[in-house]
C-alpha cells in the first residue's frame, strides 16, 4: 500500500519525499483536485492520500463528496509548514462527536 500527497504545498511534498511518499504537482484549482483524486482512486496500490489541512479546508466540499462516494483511498489531513489550521481541542471534539464521550476537563 502506498501513501500519496495531494496539495498546493511544495514544502509538504519535499518533506514527504524524504520519507518516500510521492505526490502530485502543485494543485491549485478544484478541477485539478478532482482529476488527481480520480487518478488515485483508480490506482489500487494507493491506500492513503495525505492532504494539507489548509488546502483541504479550501476544497472541503469536493473532498467530502469524494469521501462520501469512495471507500478508498483513506484521506488523512496533515498540518502544513505554518502549523495546524484546526482548533486546539479538535481531537477531543472529534471523539465526542464520534462516540459521545467527553475527554478531559
Amino acid at each position: 500500500m502506498k501513501v500519496y500527497l495531494i496539495g498546493d504545498s511544495i514544502d509538504a511534498k519535499t518533506g514527504l519525499r524524504l520519507v518516500g511518499v510521492e505526490g502530485s504537482d502543485e494543485i491549485r484549482t478544484e478541477a485539478e483536485l478532482l482529476a488527481e483524486l480520480e487518478k488515485v482512486r483508480l490506482d489500487r496500490e494507493i491506500g492513503i492520500v495525505v492532504i494539507t489541512e489548509k488546502f483541504a479546508f479550501a476544497h472541503a466540499a469536493a473532498i467530502e463528496n469524494f469521501k462520501l462516494h469512495n471507500r478508498r483511498p483513506l484521506i488523512a489531513l496533515i498540518p502544513d509548514r505554518d502549523g495546524t489550521a484546526r482548533r486546539g481541542d479538535f481531537l477531543s471534539r472529534y471523539v465526542r462527536e464520534a462516540i459521545g464521550i467527553k475527554i478531559g476537563g
